[in-house]
């Protein structure tokens, strides 16, 4: 069965604040969803369309464990605690198997 992963790259973080908040919900909400998190800022070279800041890769055992977790009420709260603090492409995708 193919994993699914949460993408997510930070194009403008305007509050720090609510982005450790967030973070706080978040990694505990994503760990029992049974997400891994393999990538979380650090270094980035970016290429063609792409742009250099904080990128986050979440590995789940399924594409639909990844729904499930993003969906959960748990990982919900913490949207809202993010709130506008940042503007960010957030995707959930498919592995292949």
């Amino acid at each position: 069965m193919p994993k699914g992963y949460w993408v997510s790259v930070y194009r403008t973080i305007s509050d720090p604040e609510k982005l450790a908040a967030y973070n706080k919900l978040a990694g505990p909400a994503v760990k029992a969803g049974g997400g891994r998190t393999f990538v979380r800022g650090g270094r980035v070279v970016a290429h063609e369309a792409g742009i250099a800041e904080r990128t986050i890769l979440i590995e789940f055992d399924s594409f639909e464990q990844a729904v499930a977790a993003y969906e959960s009420a748990a990982y919900q709260e913490a949207l809202v605690t993010l709130s506008d603090a940042v503007e960010r492409d957030f995707r959930i995708v498919e592995g292949i198997d």
